[in-house]
């Protein structure tokens, strides 16, 4: 064999292994944006559920709460605030709704802790349970949708990725974060005043 086609073939090889990089770097990058709407979707449905569920919580407990309209309210408003953007997509909106609706819903089952009856109702304690449960779920998906978002904003601005990343347009996504009032502990003593 000649030089020249030994620096070819050579060349082509390598040429080869470049773009094989770059379209795995793409595909990757791809995977991660799909994992975030995923894990986004994830979200949605229990909060889909969690919104069908708390006007029939809210309903149950009329029948017993005659003088706590106001509680009652502020639930149903968090839920309007939380279902707005949840449809909008807006995580920042979304963040201060849950936490809106979080204290709402603490507030409420306080609240009726002084409702004998209500508290003996089967309805009312599925509900509870149903919504509890929900809410844990939320918790855990949000933590693997804040993961799934890291890790791809972490990713398109790494090099080499964020070559790739900024030729096809890849943007970063938002956190889904609450506010400071959420993350503190709840002054339990507040909630029986």
């Amino acid at each position: 064999m000649e030089g020249s086609t030994i620096f070819w073939i050579v060349t082509g090889v390598v040429v080869l292994a470049i773009i094989g990089y770059f379209i795995t770097i793409y595909n990757n990058l791809i995977s991660l944006k799909h994992n975030v709407s995923k894990s986004w979707a994830n979200i949605d449905v229990l909060l889909k559920q969690r919104h069908d569920e708390l006007p029939k919580l809210v309903e149950v407990c009329k029948q017993y709460m005659g003088y706590e309209q106001e509680t009652l309210k502020k639930v149903m408003e968090a839920r309007s605030q939380v279902a707005n953007a949840r449809q909008q997509q807006d995580m920042g909106s979304l963040g201060s709704a849950e936490t809106s609706l979080r204290l709402g819903l603490g507030s409420l089952f306080a609240v009726a802790e002084a409702y004998p009856d209500l508290k003996a109702d089967s309805t009312f304690q599925h509900l509870q349970e149903r919504i509890t449960g929900l809410e844990n779920g939320i918790a855990d998906r949000r933590e693997y949708y804040n993961e799934s978002v890291n890790l791809n904003n972490v990713r398109i601005e790494q090099f080499p990725d964020v070559i790739i990343a900024q030729k096809f347009n890849f943007k970063p996504f938002e956190l889904l974060e609450f506010t400071e009032e959420e993350k503190a502990d709840v002054d339990i003593k507040s909630l029986f005043s």
